[in-house]
């Protein structure tokens, strides 16, 4: 049997990060969206610490990676985990290693009194939703993401 084992990032990870980000991207079909890269992720977690990671690994083998950081629910009156990317590699899927990482993360968010744990999920990605559903997370749908770019948030800026 395979040994798995969730463990967090190191500094020397973040070519594998990287690598697993590009993956994810070209699975959601937004590969030309990924301008990140080494220098800017490593200033970013473990530098600036915006963000952590955490790798899963069969066999030692890096398989995945989940990234995250803490949110802030003015409602909750706590802070929440929100997990921003999920990704399993396409022939490791299927065999539990995600819902491992979210009871990982899961078991995070209990430790660090967050009064929840949000992420976003591709309307499409319907093999992803049904395993949400299962595990009791619920779809906002009178909610709708709102997005500033870079480049919007300067014209924003410059607006008179």
């Amino acid at each position: 049997m395979p040994v798995f084992q969730i463990r967090p990032a190191q500094e020397q990870d973040v070519p594998l990060i990287l690598d697993f980000i590009k993956r994810l991207a070209a699975y959601e079909k937004c590969s030309d969206e990924v301008i990140a890269d080494v220098p800017t992720l490593h200033q970013s977690l473990f530098v600036e610490k915006s963000a952590e990671v955490v790798l899963a690994e069969e066999d030692g083998i890096p398989i995945g990676f989940a990234l995250f950081f803490h949110n802030f629910s003015t409602f909750v009156g706590r802070k929440g985990l929100y997990l921003e990317d999920l990704f399993i590699i396409p022939e490791k899927r299927g065999l539990g290693y995600g819902k491992a990482i979210l009871k990982y993360l899961a078991a995070i968010a209990k430790e660090r009194n967050c009064g929840r744990m949000e992420w976003i999920c591709l309307d499409w990605n319907t093999p992803s939703l049904a395993f949400y559903r299962k595990i009791g997370a619920f779809p906002l749908d009178e909610w709708t993401v709102q997005r500033l770019t870079e480049a919007g948030v300067k014209h924003f800026l410059d607006e008179k």
